[in-house]
């Protein structure tokens, strides 16, 4: 008798249609309360009847709170795993390259449902760096760029907490060999990517750019990145002009006045950025200049640099014309 109910309930109420429904379990919920709410979606007929299925299957603790979305018409066995397993609805969380600390806070405020202020507030105190063991001086440069993928009600300390395991995932065994090659040490490779991000557009160009500034440190240049200006100025610049350098000309991240890398990142460099900074392209160029369209000219002297931003500037005014 009992074997016949189930047989009957395993087929899940109504006829799968394509259509899902979005159920609530509400924390601490018994297995009891839980068909209840199944019920009153019209996924079950009988919730003791699920209840005692759950039970005889020795899973009356594990069904698991949060947001799901079942198929109407789904089996006993189907809603067993999927509520123990807690395969709740998740939504994505896209963190793009490049991004500045104060741009990350906002897409998480955003996330979360909290004020900007208060994320950045938490991602910047200076605990953060010690807890989640990045190399610093902050957070900037440590939260991965990806497309993360969250239950609902999850906080800001476990997402910080899978954004940064993302990038400390990043670095294994070859990457480490890679940066002890160079000579650079992780929070080097991190802040030389940084900048590699701002300047690049096109992905063919990472290692290029990454081999100019390579070539620059190799031979005691100032690197002369203006993102990294843009970086002191503490807010973008559309145009850089000489006043703007002059401006924060003790800054330490002023890398046209300062000798060597900033003190750290500058933003969030991707996968590829920090390739590139690991394994720069070997050539002799130490200038580059973007032309109209995004891309770069690279020069090996002053005069080709020269006669590069005099070219591409004549370009551009007669294509303004």
């Amino acid at each position: 008798m009992a074997y016949g109910f189930f047989s009957a309930e395993f087929r899940g109420r109504g006829t799968p249609d394509g259509s899902v429904v979005e159920v609530l379990i509400p924390d601490g919920a018994a297995s009891l309360e839980v068909a209840d709410v199944l019920r009153a979606q019209e996924l079950i007929f009988h919730p003791r009847i699920f209840d005692a299925y759950v039970r005889l299957k020795g899973q009356g603790r594990q069904l698991k709170a949060g947001r799901y979305e079942i198929p109407r018409g789904a089996p006993y066995p189907y809603l067993l795993e999927v509520l123990r397993t807690g395969a709740v609805v998740t939504t994505p969380l896209t963190i793009p390259e490049g991004l500045r600390l104060p741009q990350v806070a906002e897409r998480l405020a955003a996330y979360v449902g909290d004020s900007t202020a208060a994320v950045l507030a938490y991602l910047a105190a200076p605990e953060r760096v010690g807890e989640l063991g990045v190399p610093g001086p902050t957070l900037e440069g440590y939260l991965f760029p990806e497309t993360y993928r969250f239950a609902d009600g999850v906080g800001i300390p476990v997402i910080v907490q899978a954004i940064v395991g993302r990038y400390s995932g990043f670095w294994g065994a070859e990457e480490r060999a890679k940066a002890a090659a160079l000579g650079l040490d992780e929070r080097e490779i991190v802040t030389l990517a940084s900048i590699v991000e701002k300047e690049v557009r096109w992905d063919e160009e990472r290692p290029v750019v990454a081999g100019v500034y390579w070539n620059r440190l190799q031979r005691d240049m100032l690197l002369q990145a203006d993102p990294t200006v843009q970086y002191a100025l503490g807010e973008p610049r559309a145009r850089l002009l000489y006043r703007d350098i002059d401006s924060v000309a003790d800054h330490p991240y002023n890398t046209y006045t300062q000798p060597g890398l900033p003190p750290g990142p500058i933003a969030s460099p991707g996968a590829a950025s920090l390739r590139a900074a690991l394994q720069p392209a070997d050539h002799e160029y130490i200038f580059f200049v973007a032309r109209n369209d995004g891309s770069h000219e690279f020069t090996r002297t002053l005069r080709e640099h020269n006669n590069a931003i005099n070219r591409i500037r004549l370009d551009r005014e007669s294509a303004e014309r």
